[in-house]
């Protein structure tokens, strides 16, 4: 058999995607606060978009309360109106630089918001992995085109591709529903 695509790639990018997925996941609230929550927050600064942890300190001074200390004092409102306008449902409570975010209790009504938005974020990951399976795929028909493979070959990599893209979504199917199982348990 001649060089076949690096399917090794292939799996590190989708693996890539699976723990992109898993971030955003322990970013959803279940009740409890975490520092995680925060981290998909981007606040425009400085004439571009940064993640939250790089414009102030987040803390969980205590089990339902989240702060962000702010670096900068100009960049306070910036960061308020991220955390306002992030699919969360915080409402933070500016104190000077500090802001500190109250996290109320979960409805039946923003549980059913945080499992749609978990599943925004599956849909997300799976895209992500279906981008690189056709990635790989056109590179399988390339490689064929330039005599590199056969056509069989090209038709047992593609095999393995769509057996790795597969199971890569089945992981991302079975880490939203044990998400949404937690989401909302009361």
């Amino acid at each position: 058999m001649s060089e076949g695509p690096d399917l090794d790639d292939l799996k590190r990018r989708m693996d890539g995607a699976l723990s992109a997925l898993d971030k955003e996941f322990q970013g959803l609230r279940t009740g409890r606060a975490s520092v995680n929550l925060l981290e998909p927050i981007m606040v425009d600064a400085y004439g571009s978009k940064m993640p939250i942890n790089q414009v102030g300190t987040v803390g969980v001074p205590e089990p339902r309360m989240l702060t962000v200390q702010v670096w900068d004092k100009s960049m306070t409102k910036a960061v308020e109106k991220a955390i306002r306008e992030s699919d969360l449902g915080l409402n933070p409570q500016v104190d000077g630089q500090l802001l500190r975010i109250p996290l109320p209790d979960l409805s039946e009504e923003r549980r059913a918001e945080l499992a749609k938005v978990a599943a925004k974020y599956a849909e997300s990951a799976r895209i992500a992995v279906r981008n690189v399976r056709r990635d790989g795929m056109d590179s399988l028909k390339k490689a064929e085109k330039d005599g590199d493979l056969s056509q069989d070959e090209r038709h047992l990599y593609e095999e393995e591709v769509q057996e790795m893209t597969d199971k890569f979504v089945s992981r991302i199917d079975e880490a939203l529903g044990s998400k949404e199982k937690e989401i909302m348990q009361v």
